[in-house]
């Protein structure tokens, strides 16, 4: 019983909660004596090959007789970190750890847990409790830095999935009028200013950058930060959410493996996948920026990023890539991200990915846009949003859902949209208006058209647009008489 109260404290910090989580873990115990105060005692574990993680709970009895006991990790090498009595949990990586512990390999072999008496009342001991989780490679591990959702409740949360910091090319201007390497905490602020909810700071290839996220998230406790990198070849660039162990980037080049097995070890480690600005040139000023891997599997393809940057000149032949994916049967997710390098120049959050999810957490905010649950607001707004809706009087579909429609039903489209009140709603059927969804001004709460169905396939999205035609507002689509999504 008490094996299985640790997995669940443990399933509460860290979010893993596999099956077979308790056949691979380790419960540690041991008892204390008075004797021993003043001293350091070693716990010794082993640790297997191919870990990637490991999370640490640890539990002792007698505090309420003053009992104190401090703690500390050592590897079969060099030591891990002392964190003394101010956690009692803590995580440690190969690319990030809990403040107080060092990232960096995890050998195989004899670790110690370095437990310091500090104090132990005469005439008692103390029992100690030691759960250890591990963490395998190519094991989903996408909790993210923080053991608990930001906030909980069913709502539209804002935020931005492209950036970079000093752990890439991100630069920002110093204190004496300098341009130097950004700070990712500067990054952080600056998210915070325009009052989002989330971002996922991708800076190209590496994986350092987690450390300094997981230091900062408990400070960052209203805004969510999700684990990404700008997975960047010669031949295009890729965002993957949610994971924060390693992946190989070394493919497209010369001799190099395919991109989709990038994308498969992504997928492996319970990350999401998203093609950046893939209807960029690409060329001595921008190598790989345009997405030119001719054999990609799409089907390992979860989105793309339709809206990259706030030059509206870059927009259209995002869009028209995706619609060009679309037409060939792949449904990806449209999203939005600023790729902000320089966040005096490009403000973060703009555009901004509006997701409607269950939760503020990594889970939830990648669940959501797995199911396509997304509209991207371009104006960079606290509050614009668009929702669409269909319905044949019987069936109902939302964004990204099927709906199967037959050849002269009836099928009713409602947008709801907030905060475009004067600006012009356009319908788009197969990358195109269409007369048959003539452009509608907007209401104050839902727009609604009819539209007779021919029986065919279609995907139809909606656009809010300003008088002079300015895109505000970019809806997913719904797929009419489409395959069920898997």
């Amino acid at each position: 019983m008490q094996r299985l109260l640790h997995f669940f404290l443990l399933c509460l910090l860290f979010g893993t909660c596999s099956s077979d989580l308790l056949a691979q873990d380790l419960d540690l115990r041991g008892t204390i004596s008075h004797q021993q105060t003043d001293s350091y005692v070693t716990v010794p574990f082993e640790v297997p090959p191919g870990i990637q993680r490991l999370d640490v709970s640890f539990t002792y009895t007698g505090r309420e007789d003053h009992t104190t006991l401090d703690l500390g990790l050592l590897d079969p090498q060099r030591f891990r970190g002392w964190s003394g009595g101010n956690k009692h949990a803590f995580s440690v990586g190969i690319a990030d750890a809990t403040p107080s512990y060092l990232p960096g390999p995890l050998p195989p072999g004899t670790w110690k847990l370095l437990i310091g008496v500090a104090f132990l009342g005469e005439g008692h001991t103390s029992n100690y409790q030691a759960y250890i989780h591990f963490v395998r490679a190519n094991e989903a591990d996408t909790t993210g830095f923080t053991s608990a959702p930001i906030a909980t409740g069913e709502r539209w949360y804002r935020g931005d999935l492209h950036m970079h910091t000093a752990h890439s090319d991100g630069s920002c201007t110093s204190q004496s009028g300098k341009m130097v390497p950004c700070p990712l905490f500067v990054t952080v602020e600056d998210a915070v200013k325009q009052k989002l909810d989330f971002i996922a700071i991708t800076d190209h290839n590496t994986i350092s950058h987690y450390d300094a996220e997981r230091e900062l998230q408990p400070y960052f406790d209203q805004i969510l930060l999700i684990p990404g990198r700008e997975i960047t070849t010669y031949s295009g660039h890729a965002n993957i959410f949610g994971s924060t162990s390693f992946i190989d980037f070394r493919a497209e080049a010369k001799g190099a493996p395919s991109i989709n097995n990038v994308f498969r070890a992504a997928h492996a480690a319970g990350a999401i996948v998203s093609i950046n600005h893939p209807g960029d040139p690409t060329g001595a000023s921008c190598i790989g920026c345009g997405w030119s891997v001719t054999d990609t599997d799409w089907s390992l393809v979860d989105g793309v990023e339709a809206i990259n940057g706030n030059d509206p000149a870059h927009y259209d032949s995002d869009i028209r890539f995706w619609d060009q994916q679309l037409a060939k049967g792949y449904r990806l997710v449209a999203i939005g991200g600023s790729d902000t390098h320089r966040p005096e120049r490009v403000t973060i959050g703009h555009p901004t990915t509006v997701v409607h999810a269950q939760e503020l957490s990594v889970h939830g905010i990648l669940d959501a846009i797995r199911k396509g649950h997304v509209c991207i607001d371009l104006t960079a707004s606290h509050d614009k949003v668009i929702d669409i809706e269909a319905s044949d009087g019987v069936s109902h579909a939302a964004m990204e859902d099927t709906l199967t429609a037959a050849g002269n039903d009836h099928v009713f489209w409602t947008a709801h949209i907030t905060g475009a009140a004067g600006s012009t709603l356009h319908w788009v059927v197969d990358g195109k208006e269409s007369s048959a969804l003539p452009p509608q001004p907007v209401g104050d709460a839902e727009d609604k058209v009819t539209w007779t169905s021919d029986g065919q396939r279609h995907w139809i999205r909606a656009e809010i647009r300003t008088a002079d035609g300015t895109l505000q507002l970019l809806s997913n689509p719904i797929f009419v008489n489409w395959p069920t999504k898997p």
